[in-house]
């Protein structure tokens, strides 16, 4: 695979084997980026979990590569997102063609003042990589467990028992929690005999990572159409190592076995990037794909994430993006369950808030689907008459649709995200993600916002002046409970304030957050806003924690 080395991880005999079985009070079952990111996120919550892979390597071929920011975000938690970007190739450029003509370009992060780029591209097989050697950080809390295939799963007292294949030998493991993240193809969601509703689409998309030694740009190109006809669509991707990923639409009819000739293959390339210039076929596959989601994510102890829950069109990067969404807002939950600080039932917030993601990635994929592979005579006269338009009518670029890209989930209107204060007409609303911004310390080093909110729930304040800022001192005593840290914003350092201080000296948190004097958000440990308050009383502030720990307030 192009310049990386493809490792074998150790293969142990656990010591269930021939013994009684252990409980555990997590089992995570699929050790790809979503099973690995959800074991180092408990583990960041002092909870530990076995991980149970089948396999024994990181993936074959290139597969996820569009990581989007709010994803690094979340790896920027789990400690990961550093060495993904300094390897991965960053962009915010997009181009849109039709056929031999450029319609327009888009930039993906058009402001400043975030430490996250808009996308990076990088493999898939880096990725896990990557969390694997994070994951091996936590020699106490993570147990990663190569060639062990769960072949049974069966509910058992507060939890659940799975049953084990290895090279030696079958054995039990208990867990109080299954995360089922294994797959598309989840052999859990097949033991639990669960429906996979949804649609199959029958167009067939080849692609292909190939090794080009040219400096091609690293920019994001889709055709529709193209003039080298090489494909009803096409789109290309750079990622390091000079490997270049190229998706081909090819059609209904296609015939995957022909098309996956690497001569064959080599010739769409060539259509592409030109007759002369160096390449090599690296790895491919034909794909057709599915919309569809389990009908709850939740099942009495077994929890379902990424692909096992849910599974949408490559088109958009809304795949391995909405898994580790869904492993951010799980596992603080979790952890508080079993920390007993939370009833079970706070498991249901996350059914219900990524059920809400699933289904936005799912439409937004249709859509995109509707509009690369028109099925009737209307959807193509729309789409043609779209394409017609865009190059000279800014509207019609924004029903261009190439895969609209993965943004982060707002969790807005839905049960637990309190408006109290709903006089306080900020940009930041009950439900959206934090966004972040640079902000200084008590040691006027730099440093961003998002750093201190996360794995924790934060009391967070604006103060402008040294009697804003007692004030809220004052009013927000014993609102914090344990675990809750308290943050005022301010615009630099005041003296004699007892709150830690954030020194927003450029302003941007404050106007990101609509932070006048006395402003103050509530913020979950998955970085959700879940209350915010123009003049916040302890009272209110404990309220709204209780209420996103599932209790009653």
């Amino acid at each position: 695979m192009g310049t990386y080395q493809h490792v074998r991880f150790a293969y142990r005999t656990a010591p269930e084997v021939g013994g009684a079985p252990l409980r555990r009070p997590v089992a995570v079952v699929g050790a790809g980026p979503v099973g690995l990111a959800a074991a180092i996120d408990l583990a960041l919550h002092g909870v530990p979990s076995v991980v149970l892979d089948d396999n024994d390597s990181v993936s074959v071929g290139s597969r996820a590569i569009c990581w989007s920011k709010r994803t690094l975000e979340i790896f920027d938690r789990l400690g990961v997102a550093d060495r993904m970007l300094a390897k991965g190739v960053t962009w915010r450029i997009g181009r849109v063609f039709h056929r031999d003509r450029e319609l327009y370009c888009f930039d993906l992060l058009p402001e400043g003042g975030h430490k996250m780029p808009a996308f990076i591209n990088l493999q898939q097989y880096y990725v896990e990589q990557y969390l694997v050697e994070r994951a091996l950080e936590f020699p106490q809390l993570i147990d990663l467990r190569w060639k062990h295939r769960v072949a049974a799963l069966r509910p058992a007292a507060g939890g659940a028992a799975l049953e084990v294949d290895t090279p030696d030998g079958r054995y039990a493991v208990q867990a109080d929690w299954v995360l089922a993240a294994d797959g598309a193809r989840s052999t859990l969601r097949g033991l639990l005999g669960l429906p996979f509703e949804g649609h199959t689409f029958e167009e067939k998309f080849l692609i292909a990572d190939v090794q080009i030694g040219a400096d091609f740009p690293s920019d994001r190109r889709f055709w529709f159409e193209p003039v080298f006809g090489q494909g009803q669509s096409v789109l290309i991707h750079r990622q390091p190592d000079n490997i270049f990923r190229i998706d081909f639409q090819l059609g209904p009819d296609a015939d995957a076995d022909l098309e996956m000739q690497p001569e064959r293959v080599m010739r769409r390339v060539r259509g592409v990037v030109g007759p002369d210039v160096p390449c090599e076929l690296d790895w491919c596959s034909v794909y057709s794909f599915r919309c569809a989601r389990l009908d709850r994510f939740v099942h009495g102890r077994v929890v379902f994430v990424g692909d096992s829950a849910h599974v949408v069109s490559p088109f958009g990067a809304r795949g391995g993006n909405g898994g580790i969404q869904d492993v951010d807002n799980v596992c603080w939950k979790l952890a508080q369950v079993l920390a007993g600080r939370a009833p079970e039932r706070l498991l249901e917030s996350y059914d219900a808030e990524r059920v809400h993601g699933a289904d936005e990635n799912i439409r937004n994929s249709r859509r995109t689907t509707a509009f690369m592979t028109p099925k009737t005579g209307t959807e193509k006269l729309f789409r043609d008459g779209v394409l017609a338009l865009a190059h000279d009518y800014p509207f019609a670029r924004l029903l261009v649709n190439s895969g609209r890209l993965s943004r982060p989930c707002s969790l807005e209107g839905l049960p637990g995200f309190e408006g109290d204060g709903a006089d306080l007409d900020g940009p930041m609303r009950p439900g959206m993600p934090c966004l972040d911004a640079p902000v200084t310390g008590g040691d006027g080093a730099p440093d961003w916002l998002l750093r201190h909110l996360g794995g924790h729930f934060t009391v967070l304040s604006f103060a402008g002046d040294i009697g804003s800022l007692q004030r809220l001192e004052s009013g927000l005593a014993g609102a914090a409970p344990d675990g809750v840290q308290m943050l005022a914003v301010t615009p630099q350092l005041l003296p004699g304030g007892t709150l830690q201080q954030l020194v927003d000296a450029e302003g941007l948190v404050r106007s990101r957050y609509g932070g006048a004097d006395g402003v103050t958000y509530l913020i979950r440990p998955d970085q959700h806003v879940t209350a915010r308050w123009a003049r916040p009383e302890a009272a209110a502030v404990g309220r709204a924690w209780r209420r996103s720990l599932g209790e009653q307030p």
